[in-house]
């Protein structure tokens, strides 16, 4: 089909159809259907807009839209795509769309945006605020926690992807007023950085045209790179840093330079993997939730491969080679899923990106330069650093689907490369026995490289050679003792057959000349193929004998098939039938012979292996039904008939085995095409005749598939053949070498699919069966139904039966069901009419519609039933079965569909090419798609109108929905759900009768009716939930029925089960109740842009322009509609519950609704309480009084320039915002001329345009109204909390206990105190005054609670107060804190820490400064015992923290006041104050453009603590603990004060490190000799405080990141303590150095002269006097060479070879008794660590043995006899090098010399003791 033509039927120029239409048999038809269901579309969606009815008009519209764009795609002009996109976009973005409403337009508005190459940002602008609106109030809503709005859980994403999609459309100017809007907010110590940098992620444009690029990224780039660099402990954020520059690299290939950043990159990616290191390491639960996504991480760095310098390649290389150890089977860890993430992503993003270099049509984005594309030596290598790694994860204990993956994409690239080292793992794997593992895992990785083996091209030409061997070694996969191993044979079986026509071609040898050497010897090969079909089956035919019921089951079992059982009948089905497709015709007469004969010989039972045998004899019919059919239609036809002459046949119950199984096989066989079937009708009708009507229900089921299989094949439209080239494979090979098609993939415009479409004959058979064999049941079941015949239940049940297989068999010769429409469910001014597609079927009116008549059968046979036998379940559950199919079926089920749907993309994964794109897939696979497209229009029924025949069979349906008997009510209900969700609006029809059954004034209700109906209310997990629509009218009438039918007669409570389904159905309204929309307004843009769509382009629409009434009517509806909404009240639990759902944001509650839920704060049931301090909360935000707000510039507020760059920190201009105890504001004057900025993160980065704050007083609303001034829903309130009674029970219940020991501070009640303070500023404070004094002083845990929480509710609900109330509130506070606080007890003081952290929250720290100088007075002053002193600091702490940077001063007074006090504590509270010095010194951070702060800094506390430790550093003897804990009176010495000092130090240390952002190297490393000391070098937990705090500070330390300026100072320090005399410190610096080096991998190993200095410091310490050392000096130079940091080269290797030359003292006789000299003379050590050496060479590879290996083990195995402890360390390595290499030793072997071999063999055996 040219473009062109196609263009002109449709009048416009489509965007981008779906392509799979035009191949179907009725493909012309579809323009002139798609035209008009697209000029109605936009016909009625552009009138429902203008006429303001989002519901139902638009919504029915948009939802059309959607399917439309399944049905077709794109096909619309550009102009109508753009109209539909700001259409959608605008109401999206109304703002008060209900969220449900937004969620289904936005879901619309992503598919429409999904092609960004069809639009550029010529034709498309879309503006980005509006969006972030949308996502700020429904993300970081004000309102969702007091239970004001409800959002459903998935609105997050649909949000994210929507942001996603319109990203590329945003104006050139929105970066920089991106960047305007969010960098005010980028203060670290604050939430609001996670705000700000996750809004940089989703939102900043990064596909901006290169010219365009400095309004782009380079606005930002260096700032967050730098910010990104120097960040060293992974705050939540820097994952969100990580994903914006991913996608950066990835859209701006070839403009940014990365280079400089790189090692860095890679060493933060092999840190964010959190590999175990060393023995003892400690890890930080910080690094394993924060971590890096291993999707972005992959995305960037196959950004970064290519280009000029290629050192990216190179760090990958590196960071595969440090980590390819981790990937063997061996070693299993948490780490290991993220790994296999890894390995198996980072091929596809490959892949992927060379194909939008080389394969992509260009489009408007921009292109990657030449430069920076990846070039054919770049694919090499990439491929060359995978394949280690990926061979090992092969047989990883995470199954072998990631290697696989993997597999796939590198074979793409590189199938030289990758492809021969699989098979040389596979070859083995298919010999062996053993281990059936192995086979599984190769299998399913040939399977990946399948494709690119069997297609061959000029890089792997050899690779089709391995394909006959591999499938004939595979074939005794197919074995029916190991069920794993016998599907992946039959799958890698499956897919090697698809791709290669099993073709005899060996005679084109002698015929053709022009044949390659390679052609030539698979012509040859080709011979084999007629072997291997024949083995296969001979494999099929024992699997089946095998598996026999009788072999497989007891005789008492069920005669099912078992799960498994039936998977292997669908895969060797499947495979079988795959196998005949792609065969030649002379090899498939063969097939044929062999299956007939196998099939007629034997006689099968007909559940298990007959159904296997019947499979293989379908496979045959469908393949080439002609030659089929003759042998076996005669055959059983013949021997059904042989039996079946005696008439006492057909009454018996128990039928021959020879009958049943001839049916079985005809049945089968009968599912061909149609056409061929015809020559047989006369025996087959003849079979039907006799067999439909046996006693026996297995044999008339049979009979009915056979019938049901015969009208199928001449009734339905499907493709006949399925072969991988089209034509099939019948010319001579002369003509026709099918060996050129190898690995074919099929031509999408020359698929020429051979449609079996019905024709005249085949229809007229069909409806000669109905009127033969349907007719006469109809009759005779109306008949029984009307009671004037009487039919026994199996006879009914037969005759069920037969209807139910007719209706499957003929569904779709048949019209859907008619009748009229039932009017006036809804009201709406826009048409909602139905589109009907068109699906090959033109219905033939002058047959009799059966549907009707079977329809009417049923609903009088219901009616009988269910009066008289409604027992009779069997005949019910085919009744529901029956109505299901007559509602929905046309000749396809939707369990199938989506069934097919899965496998089909399935088996496209395992077998497409990514890299050539361009739906390059097999033939097969491509007519399948075809075929689904069909089902799908034949499925597509949503928006179906609602008639009345609809009606009466869902009344039907809801009365089976109540029977007797559970299985009939829930089979109907699931029926019943399906519909509901078919037919528009039908639910508003049903909703009253099914409340009929919960009216308590209906006494004739029983129990089951009243448990079915609920479950009608709840719906099943994804359908419709009837209690819980999203219409008022709905949920006004059943909310209210759900309450009452508590007094309902049928209602038990005893039964559990009606129990928990009222609890079911309450929690499935909270969980899904989403805010419904009141307010539906439409704002006039979105008119302006639907009067253009109406107007605008081909197809026009049909629907007319709405006139000016009709607009005036839209806009009085849309006002009615939302002032109608205040519902009507009534009725505990669930009522309560309900009601508090029906709080909102934009309406207020009734003032009876108010009422009720303040009197239900003093309710008896402790449920009902807690929804009403929520809702009171509710009540309190709705009628808060809105509080000015006016702008104000900083810059005049401190007579600062604004300068242009940026800097961040303690600046001039923000140092009116810190506290400063001079300038207090503590009169009235000075309070009202203080400007208070309450959020903690203004002004710390820079400055936002405009700063708003609070007017000034007079202009806020008046505070304090007497009662006469308050609104009625105020007065409400004031009453109840003014009336002591009323707060006395309040209180009562307040400082009750709820759960023992559980209990916490409860946000709830804060927000309701917080709430009564603000609107009613200090009315309440005389009644509860006297109740907080009596509480504060009961130590009880529950009553300090609930002090607290009042305490906290007032100090926040001050904030608008005036001047005299507040002082006069700290009044009366400070003396209760002073009492809380002397009072504290371990179970409270986490509650008051609460308390006060929550007061400060979001506070100007000048307006609480009664609090914090109250809390700063004397924190440890030891009033109460150390206890007390630790709980103060806490809540000091909890105070602080919350201020952040604005409060230097109170940080200095804290520290001078603690730091005489940090040697005198008691363990509880030293941990407290390492935590608060973390906090102060947290604001001194090393960030870029920050100045330096004006809080405490480390480095000056560092020295101070230095001068203090003198006396532990200086003196050279071992630390010890011998400090007794009790402050004894006078000065201890120096030495014990210094010790006391450094276990708090360690403390800080310890705190700080999972806290900081930055890590301050150079202050630690002035400590590091100190702890080095000290530090234990056997993990014991027997160690004190003091050493084990040091150990774990060393392995903290180690962990952390290094800049590049910073390494020397750190290799400094540890070749200082290398050369200590403690032996300890010298072991110690080896694990540091371990950790250390592999968490700064590629930082390391840019620098040249630190690698130089790690090797000697590690080569030193190989000679250490002490053997410990030595040993430990061994493993750290194994773990570097095997992480390829340092290499093995020539001079180190002649290194350790000249130590061990050493020669050894000679032993010189002893004496008796003289003493043993300790230390080992120095040639010993010499010699020791010249084995050493060599011996962590050897362990360095344990999985392989490089070429320099033999050589190695040669020259250790001559030290076998040295003295002690060299004789040592050569058996413990050899014994290792067995363990490693014992399990490949076959290919290790090869690397030895025979010699060499024969030497290992003697070692490695171990000697006989006995000789």
């Amino acid at each position: 089909m040219t473009k062109t033509k196609s263009d002109n039927n449709l009048g416009f120029v489509s965007q981008k159809d779906i392509v799979y239409n035009k191949l179907l048999p009725y493909a012309d038809k579809l323009d002139d259907e798609s035209n008009d269901i697209l000029s109605k579309i936009k016909g009625n969606l552009g009138r429902a807009v203008q006429l303001r009815e989002i519901w139902p008009g638009v919504l029915f519209w948009t939802r059309k839209l959607s399917t439309y764009m399944r049905l077709y795609g794109r096909k619309f002009s550009k102009e109508d795509h753009v109209l539909f996109i700001k259409l959608l976009y605008e109401l999206v973005t109304i703002p008060r769309l209900e969220i449900s409403i937004m969620q289904g337009l936005g879901r619309l508005l992503i598919n429409l945006l999904k092609k960004r190459e069809l639009l550029s940002r010529e034709d498309l602008e879309l503006p980005w605020r509006p969006l972030y609106e949308l996502h700020d109030r429904i993300l970081f809503s004000k309102t969702e926690h007091l239970g004001l709005n409800w959002f459903p859980n998935s609105v997050e994403s649909v949000l994210k992807t929507l942001i996603k999609s319109c990203r590329p459309y945003f104006s050139e100017n929105a970066t920089q007023e991106m960047l305007d809007e969010w960098r005010p907010l980028l203060c670290p110590f604050d939430v609001t950085m996670q705000r700000a940098i996750s809004y940089f992620e989703l939102f900043l444009p990064t596909t901006l045209p290169p010219e365009l690029h400095h309004k782009g990224f380079q606005l930002w780039f260096d700032e967050l790179i730098t910010l990104w660099e120097s960040v060293q402990n992974l705050p939540g954020w820097e994952v969100h840093l990580v994903n914006l520059f991913a996608r950066l690299a990835n859209d701006n290939i070839g403009y940014i330079d990365w280079d400089p950043y790189i090692p860095k990159i890679f060493t933060k990616i092999l840190r964010s993997l959190n590999l175990p290191v060393g023995t003892s390491q400690i890890l930080v639960p910080r690094y394993v939730t924060n971590a890096y996504d291993i999707g972005h991480v992959v995305f960037w760095v196959s950004s970064l491969l290519g280009g000029p310098s290629k050192q990216a390649q190179a760090q990958l290389s590196g960071l595969f080679n440090s980590i390819t150890s981790f990937f063997h089977p061996s070693n299993h860890g948490r780490w290991l899923m993220k790994l296999m993430k890894l390995l198996q992503r980072l091929p596809a993003s490959v892949v992927r990106r060379l194909h939008r270099e080389r394969y992509r049509k260009p489009s408007w984005l921009t292109p990657i330069p030449e430069s920076h594309k990846l070039t054919e030596d770049d694919i090499t290598e990439f491929v060359k650093s995978m394949m280690q790694p990926v061979l090992l994860a092969m047989f990883s204990k995470t199954g072998s689907l990631d290697a696989a993956q993997a597999l796939q994409n590198l074979a793409l690239m590189r199938p030289e490369l990758v492809i021969p080292p699989v098979l040389e793992k596979t070859y083995p794997a298919l010999e062996t026995l053993t281990e059936p593992h192995q086979l599984t895992a190769t299998l399913s990785c040939m399977i990946g490289v399948a494709r690119s083996l069997v297609s061959g091209g000029e890089r792997f030409p050899e690779g089709p050679t391995h394909m006959l061997p591999l499938l004939i070694r595979a074939l005794p996969g197919v074995d029916p003792n190991d069920f794993s191993k016998c599907m992946i044979t039959f799958q890698f079986i499956a897919t090697f057959v698809t791709l290669v026509p099993l073709v005899d071609c060996s005679s084109a040898l002698h015929e053709r000349t022009d044949l390659t050497e390679l052609d030539r010897e698979l012509c040859s090969a080709s011979a084999e193929f007629e072997d291997f079909v024949l083995q296969f089956m001979d494999r099929c035919f024992a699997l089946i004998d095998s598996s026999t019921l009788e072999q497989t089951r007891e005789e008492t079992e069920t005669e099912k098939m078992t799960h498994l059982e039936s998977l292997v009948e669908l895969g060797l089905s499947s495979t079988f039938s795959t196998i005949l497709t792609q065969c030649s015709l002379d090899i498939f007469k063969v097939a044929l012979e062999k299956v007939f004969n196998f099939a007629t010989t034997n006689i099968f039972e007909t559940r298990v292996s007959g159904r296997m045998v019947a499979d293989m004899c379908r496979a045959t019919a469908k393949c080439h039904p002609a030659e089929s059919l003759k042998l076996f239609v005669p055959h059983c036809c013949s021997a059904i008939n042989h039996i079946a002459v005696n008439e006492e046949v057909l009454n018996e119950e128990e039928l021959d085995k020879e009958l049943l199984w001839n049916l079985q096989l005809l049945s089968e066989v009968s599912r061909v095409d149609g056409h061929k079937l015809l020559p047989y009708r006369s025996d087959l009708l003849q079979i039907l005749q006799l067999t439909l009507h046996l006693k026996c229900k297995q044999g008339y089921t049979l009979a009915c598939n056979l019938l049901h299989h015969i009208l199928r094949s001449a009734a339905l439209i499907y493709p006949t053949e399925y072969c991988s080239v089209p034509g099939g494979f019948h010319q001579p090979v002369g003509d026709y070498l099918p060996i050129r098609d190898w690995g074919r993939p099929g031509d999408l415009w020359n698929l020429n699919i051979q449609w079996h479409v019905p024709s005249v004959e085949e229809t007229s058979l069909a409806f000669y069966l109905l009127d033969l064999i349907l007719q006469p049941e109809l009759q005779q079941l109306q008949r029984f139904a009307t009671g004037e015949q009487d039919m026994s239940r199996d006879d009914v049940l037969k005759s069920l039966t037969i209807v139910h297989h007719c209706l499957l068999g003929a569904g779709s010769l048949m019209p859907p069901l008619t009748g009229e429409p039932i009017p006036e469910l809804v009201c709406s001014m826009v048409n909602l009419d139905e589109t009907t597609l068109y699906t090959g079927m033109e219905y033939d009116q002058t047959r009799e519609n059966y549907r009707d008549a079977i329809c009417s059968v049923m609903r009088q046979l219901l009616h009988y039933i269910l009066e008289h036998s409604e027992d009779d379940t069997k005949s019910l559950f085919l009744i529901i079965k029956i109505v299901s199919d007559l509602l929905h079926f046309k000749g396809s089920h939707k369990h199938e569909f989506d069934s097919r749907w899965k496998s089909f993309n399935l088996v496209k994964k395992s077998m497409e090419n990514r890299l050539h794109g361009r739906k390059q897939h097999i033939r097969a696979l491509l007519i399948d798609r075809v075929m689904l497209q069909h089902e799908l229009r034949k499925l597509t029924m949503e928006g179906c109108q609602y008639r009345s025949i609809h009606q009466e069979l869902m009344r039907g349906l809801l009365r089976l929905s109540t029977s007797r008997y559970s299985q009939v009510r829930s089979r109907a209900q699931s029926v019943l759900f399906t519909a509901l969700g078919t037919y528009n609006f039908c639910c508003r029809d049903l909703i009253p009768h099914v409340l009929e059954f919960l009216n308590p004034d209906n006494s004739s209700v029983t129990q089951k009716q009243f448990k079915g109906a609920l479950y009608c209310l709840l719906g099943n997990h994804n359908g419709v939930c009837l209690a819980n629509l999203h219409d008022w009218d709905c949920i006004s009438v059943t909310w209210p029925a759900i309450v009452r039918s508590g007094l309902s007669t049928a209602m038990s409570l005893e039964k559990p089960s009606i129990v928990r389904l009222f609890d079911d159905l309450a929690d499935k309204i909270h969980r899904q109740y989403e805010t419904i929309g009141i307010d539906f307004s439409i704002p006039d843009e979105c008119c302006a842009l639907a009067k253009k769509l109406m107007t605008a382009g081909n197809p026009l629409p049909q629907a007319l322009m709405p006139s000016e009434e009709e607009e005036a009517e839209g806009l009085k509806r849309q006002k009615l509609k939302n002032s109608e909404s205040v519902e009507p009240w009534k009725f505990e639990h669930i009522s309560i519950g309900f009601l508090s759902l029906l709080l909102r944001d934009d309406h207020q509650l009734p003032p009876a609704a108010v009422t009720f839920f303040v009197k239900s704060l003093n309710h008896d049931s402790l449920y009902v309480r807690k929804v009403a301090i929520s809702a009171v909360a509710g009540v309190m935000k709705q009628i808060k009084k809105p509080h000015k707000k006016v702008p104000i510039s900083p810059s005049e507020l401190c007579e600062m320039i604004d300068t242009k760059a940026i800097v961040a920190g303690d600046r001039p201009d923000n140092q009116w915002l810190q506290y400063n105890s001079g300038k207090l504001p503590l009169t009235q004057k000075d309070w009202d001329a203080c400007v208070f900025v309450e959020k903690t993160h203004w002004g710390y980065y820079c400055w936002p345009r405009k700063l708003m704050i609070y007017a000034p007083e007079k202009e806020q609303p008046k505070q304090n109204l007497c009662r006469e001034e308050m609104t009625e829903r105020e007065q409400i309130t004031f009453d109840h909390f003014s009336d002591p009674v009323f707060i006395n029970q309040f209180i009562e219940f307040l400082s009750l206990e709820d759960r023992k020991g559980k209990d916490k501070f409860s946000p709830r009640r804060f927000c309701l105190f917080k709430g009564l303070f603000r609107n009613f500023g200090d009315a309440f404070l005389p009644v509860l005054q006297p109740h907080l004094e009596r509480l504060v002083a009961d130590s009880h845990e529950s009553k300090q609670r609930c002090v607290a929480e009042i305490i906290s509710g007032l100090i926040r609900g001050s904030k608008h107060w005036s001047f005299s109330k507040v002082e006069n509130l700290w009044g009366v506070l400070c003396p209760l804190l002073h009492t809380a606080l002397a009072n504290i007890t371990i179970e409270t003081y986490a509650d008051w820490g609460t308390c006060i952290a929550t007061a400060c929250e979001s506070r100007d720290p000048r307006k609480l400064h009664w609090l914090f100088e109250m809390l700063m007075e004397s924190p440890v002053n030891g009033e109460g015992g150390s206890f007390v002193d630790a709980c103060r600091l806490y809540v000091l702490q909890g105070g602080l923290a919350q201020q952040e940077w604005r409060v230097p001063e109170l940080l200095h007074r804290l520290l001078q006041y603690l730091e005489p006090k940090l040697t005198q504590v008691y363990k509880n509270v030293r941990e407290r104050i390492g935590s608060v010095l973390t906090y102060i010194f947290m604001i001194d951070v090393n960030l870029p453009f920050t100045r330096p702060t004006t809080s405490p800094r480390i480095a000056d506390f560092t020295e101070r603590i230095l001068l203090q430790l003198k006396p532990l550093t200086e003196g050279d003897e071992e630390i010890q603990n011998h400090v007794v804990e009790e402050n004894e009176v006078g000065e201890q010495d120096e030495r014990t004060q210094a010790i006391k000092l450094l276990k708090t130090v360690l403390k800080w240390l310890i705190a700080s490190a999972g806290r900081s952002f930055t890590t301050a190297v150079p202050e630690q490393l002035r400590l590091l000799p100190l702890l080095f000391k000290i530090a234990p070098v056997e993990n014991d937990d027997s160690y004190d405080e003091l050493k084990r705090d040091a150990k774990t500070c060393l392995s903290l330390i180690s962990q952390g990141l290094l800049y590049p300026e910073q390494i020397q100072m750190v290799l400094t320090v540890l070749k200082e303590i290398a050369g200590s005399s403690s032996w300890h410190a010298r072991y110690s610096v080896l694990t540091y150095l371990q950790i250390m080096v592999f968490y700064n991998l590629f930082t390391f190993m840019s620098d040249q002269k630190a690698v130089a200095d790690v090797r000697g410091l590690v080569i030193k310490l190989l000679e250490d006097e002490q053997l410990e050392v030595r040993e430990m000096a061994a493993t750290t130079l194994s773990g570097f060479l095997q992480c390829n940091f340092l290499s093995m080269d020539a001079p180190m290797q002649a290194h350790f070879e000249a130590l061990c030359k050493t020669c050894l003292p000679k032993k010189r006789k002893r004496e008796l008794g003289s003493v043993v000299d300790t230390i080992p003379p120095a040639g010993l050590v010499r010699r020791h660590a010249g084995v050493l050496g060599l011996s962590a060479c050897i362990l360095s590879s344990p999985y392989d043995v490089p070429t320099w290996m033999p050589q190695l083990l040669m020259d250790l195995s001559a030290h076998l006899n040295d003295t002690q402890p060299i004789e040592m360390t050569v058996k413990k390595t050899l014994s290792n090098f067995r363990r490693t290499h014992h399990d490949n030793w076959q290919q290790h072997k090869q690397q030895f010399t025979d010699d060499q071999l024969l030497v290992l063999t003697d070692l490695l055996v171990s000697p006989c003791y006995y000789a």
